[in-house]
C-alpha cells in the first residue's frame, strides 16, 4: 500500500509529537482530525476522495507509530477516530469508510511489521467509537468493521482466527465506551465475522471458537458477564454459519459449544436441521 503525500503529512506530524506523550490517543485524534478536516476543504468531490484520504492517513499514523516505538494499537485507535471525525465534518461518513480505515490499520501495520493484532483492536475501537459520533448505528458500525478486518488479514495472509479475537475484544471495549449494549455487539461482531470468513474461505470454526474468546476476555476486562457475551458471540457465529450451510452452522456449533476458557457457553440459536424436524 503505497503511501500517499496526505499520509505521509500524517506521518511527519506525529513523528514530532507522540513519543513519549502520555495521551497518545489525544493526540493522534487531534492530528488526524485537523490534518483531514484541512485536506478535504479544497476538494471538489468530497464524497469520492474522503474514504481514501482516510485509508492513507490510517496507514501513516501506524507507520509513525512503528517508527518511534509507539503503541500501535493506541495509535490505530486515534488515527481511526480522528480521520472520521474529521470526514464526517465535510462530507458523510458510510460504513464502508469504517471498513477502509480498519483495513488500513491492519495492513499498514503488517507493511512495518507491527502487531498486527493489536493494530486490529484498537482500529475496531476507534471506529465503532467514532461512527456513533457521525450518526451511524453500532449494529451496522460492529458487521461492517468486523468484516473489513477479516479481509483485511486475508489479504495480508494473517491468521483469521486471531484477528477474529482481536476484533471482538475492540468491539467489547468500543461498545462500553459509548455506552452502548456491549452483549449486543459482540453478537453482531461475530456475526460479521464469520460471513466474512466464509467469503474469503477461511475456516469458520476456528474464526467462531475465537469470537467467544474474545468476547469472554473483552468483557472480562470491564468487568462484565463472561457467560452472557459467551453466549452472545456463539449464538451470532452459529445463526451466521447456519445461513451459510447447515454443514458450515454443525461446525460452528461443535466449535462453540461446552466450555471455553473456563466459561459455559449456552448457543441459542436453532439449526436449519432441527427446524426442519418440526
Amino acid at each position: 500500500m503505497p503511501l500517499g503525500n496526505f499520509g505521509k503529512g500524517i506521518k511527519d506530524a506525529l513523528l514530532g509529537t507522540i513519543k513519549g506523550v502520555g495521551d497518545v490517543v489525544g493526540t493522534t485524534i487531534d492530528t488526524t482530525r485537523g490534518t483531514t478536516v484541512k485536506a478535504l476543504e479544497g476538494v471538489r468531490d468530497v464524497a469520492s476522495e474522503a474514504s481514501g484520504l482516510a485509508v492513507d492517513g490510517v496507514t501513516g499514523a501506524v507507520q509513525a507509530a512503528s517508527e518511534v516505538g509507539g503503541n500501535v494499537g493506541s495509535v490505530a485507535k486515534g488515527a481511526v477516530i480522528g480521520t472520521i471525525q474529521g470526514v464526517g465534518e465535510v462530507a458523510q461518513v458510510t460504513v464502508g469508510t469504517l471498513s477502509d480505515t480498519v483495513r488500513a490499520a491492519i495492513k499498514g501495520t503488517q507493511e512495518v511489521g507491527g502487531d498486527v493484532n493489536d493494530a486490529g483492536r484498537g482500529a475496531v475501537e476507534g471506529a465503532i467509537m467514532s461512527g456513533k459520533s457521525v450518526g451511524l448505528t453500532l449494529q451496522d458500525s460492529v458487521a461492517s468493521v468486523a468484516q473489513g478486518a477479516i479481509q483485511a488479514a486475508n489479504e495480508v495472509g494473517g491468521d483469521l482466527a486471531s484477528t477474529a479475537k482481536a476484533v471482538v475484544r475492540g468491539t467489547v471495549s468500543g461498545a462500553k465506551e459509548i455506552g452502548e449494549d456491549t452483549t449486543q455487539a459482540v453478537g453482531d461482531s461475530a456475526r460479521g465475522l464469520i460471513k466474512a470468513t466464509a467469503e474469503v474461505g477461511g475456516d469458520v470454526a476456528a474464526v467462531a471458537r475465537n469470537a467467544v474468546e474474545g468476547a469472554i476476555e473483552g468483557v472480562g476486562a470491564i468487568g462484565g458477564k463472561a457467560e452472557d457475551a459467551a453466549s452472545a458471540a456463539a449464538t451470532g457465529a452459529v445463526e451466521a454459519a447456519s445461513e451459510i450451510s447447515e454443514a458450515a452452522g454443525r461446525s460452528a456449533r461443535d466449535a462453540v459449544s461446552g466450555v471455553i476458557s473456563g466459561v459455559r457457553v449456552v448457543v441459542k440459536a436453532p439449526f436449519k436441521e432441527e427446524e426442519n424436524k418440526e
